[in-house]
C-alpha cells in the first residue's frame, strides 16, 4: 500500500512541476527544451520562473525572450544547409544544441532589442562566422552561401606564439584557427579562456574538439569590445555611435563595421574585396532565411581600418616574422593557393644596410 502511494505521489509531482513537457538538462543527456523554453533544475519544460528562475540549466530566459525563438535548429540547420556534408572537415561538430548551450552563458546575446534586430544579429554573427570557416565555392550546390561551417582548424597552420609574458605560449602547444571564428595567437586564446574559464592556454585543441567551447570563444569575440574597437554585439544591435575618430574615417553604423573590426586591416578602406562581398552573401541569405531587413553600410569600402585588435598584425618583438609568416599562410589557404618557398628572411642581411638605408641617410 505504501509502495503504491508512493508511486501515485511521484506520478503527480511529476505531472505538476513538468505537464506533458519534455526532458531535459543533465536529466536528459544534455538535451534542450523544444522552442527555446527553460530547462528547469528538475530537468523539466516551461517558462514560468519555477522553469526559468533559480537552479535553471538552459535557455534561461523563456520561449519570449530567448535564442531558441529566434533561430529554431530546423532553421539553424537550414542556413547552415551544407556543414554536415560528407566533403567537410566539420562535418558533426556545429550543432544547434552546442549553440544554444554556449550562447545562454552570454546574456544579450541573440535577446536584445525587438524581433528584428535579435534576428539581424543572428544573421551577422552566422554571416561573419561562415565566412571563416567556408567550404563553398562559386558554383556550389545551393550557392556559395549555404556552406559555411564546413571547417573547424585553419589548414595549414603556424604556430601563432607571439612573446607575452601576461599569455605566455605553453611548451608544444600551437595557437592558429580554430572554432567558428578561427581564434588565432597565444593572447587571443589567454583572454578567450580567462572570460569562459576554460584553460585555453595550455588546451588549445579544447576550440576545435569541444562543440560548446568552440562557440563560446565566437560569442566571446563578439561580445567584447577592444578599444578603439567597439564589440560586434554593440554595434549590430544599435547601441554604437561613432566617435569624431570614427566619423572621420567614414565608420559608419552597419554591418560593413563588423567586417573593420573582424579584419579591417586586410580587407577595408581597399575598394572592392571579394572576402567583403563573401561576408555580405552569407549576411544576406541568413537574413532573407530570418525574414529581416539587411539594414545599412554593408560593406567598409570607403572606412579606414581600425588598425589594431585581434585579427591585424599589431604584434612586434622576436617572433615578428613568424606572425608574419602565419598571417601569409592563413589568407594563402583561404584564397586556394599555396605560399610559395623561401617565407622567412633569418639569413638575409637587411635592405637598411644597402644604398638608401638608413644609415645612409641618418
Amino acid at each position: 500500500m505504501k509502495i503504491w502511494a508512493f508511486t501515485v505521489f511521484s506520478l503527480l509531482l511529476s505531472f505538476l512541476l513538468g505537464g506533458s513537457a519534455e526532458q531535459c538538462g543533465s536529466q536528459a543527456g544534455g538535451a534542450l527544451c523544444p522552442g527555446g523554453l527553460c530547462c528547469s533544475q528538475f530537468g523539466w519544460c516551461g517558462n514560468t520562473n519555477d522553469y526559468c528562475g533559480t537552479g535553471c540549466q538552459s535557455q534561461c530566459g523563456g520561449a519570449s525572450g530567448d535564442l531558441g525563438s529566434i533561430i529554431s535548429s530546423a532553421k539553424f540547420d537550414e542556413m547552415l544547409k551544407h556543414r554536415n556534408d560528407g566533403g567537410c572537415p566539420g562535418k558533426g561538430f556545429y550543432t544547434y544544441n552546442a549553440f544554444i548551450s554556449a550562447a545562454s552563458a552570454f546574456p544579450g546575446f541573440g535577446t536584445t532589442g525587438n524581433a528584428d534586430t535579435r534576428k539581424r544579429e543572428i544573421a551577422a554573427f552566422l554571416g561573419q562566422t561562415s565566412h571563416e570557416t567556408t567550404g563553398g565555392w562559386q558554383t556550389a550546390p545551393d550557392g556559395p552561401y549555404a556552406w559555411g561551417y564546413c571547417f573547424v582548424k585553419e589548414q595549414n597552420p603556424g604556430s601563432y606564439c607571439s612573446p607575452s609574458s601576461t599569455y605566455p605560449c605553453a611548451g608544444g602547444k600551437q595557437y592558429y584557427g580554430r572554432g567558428p571564428v578561427q581564434l588565432s595567437w597565444n593572447y587571443n586564446y589567454g583572454q578567450c579562456g580567462k572570460a569562459i574559464g576554460v584553460d585555453l592556454l595550455n588546451n588549445p585543441d579544447l576550440v576545435a574538439t569541444d562543440p560548446v567551447i568552440s562557440f563560446k570563444t565566437a560569442i566571446w569575440f563578439w561580445m567584447t569590445a577592444q578599444s578603439p574597437k567597439p564589440s560586434c554585439h554593440s554595434v549590430i544591435t544599435g547601441n554604437w555611435s561613432p566617435s569624431g575618430a570614427d566619423s572621420a574615417a567614414g565608420r559608419v553604423p552597419g554591418y560593413g563595421v563588423l567586417t573593420n573590426i573582424i579584419n579591417g586591416g586586410l580587407e577595408c578602406g581597399m575598394g572592392w574585396k571579394q572576402q567583403v562581398e563573401d561576408r555580405i552573401g552569407f549576411y544576406k541569405r541568413y537574413c532573407d532565411l530570418l525574414g529581416v531587413g539587411y539594414g545599412n553600410n554593408l560593406d567598409c569600402y570607403n572606412q579606414r581600418s581600425f588598425a589594431n585588435g585581434l585579427f591585424d598584425l599589431g604584434q612586434g618583438g622576436p617572433n615578428a616574422n613568424e606572425n608574419r609568416i602565419g598571417f601569409y599562410k592563413k589568407y594563402c589557404d583561404k584564397l586556394g593557393t599555396t605560399p610559395g618557398p623561401n617565407l622567412d628572411c633569418y639569413q638575409q642581411r637587411p635592405f637598411g644596410y644597402g644604398l638608401l638605408g638608413l644609415k645612409d641617410i641618418m
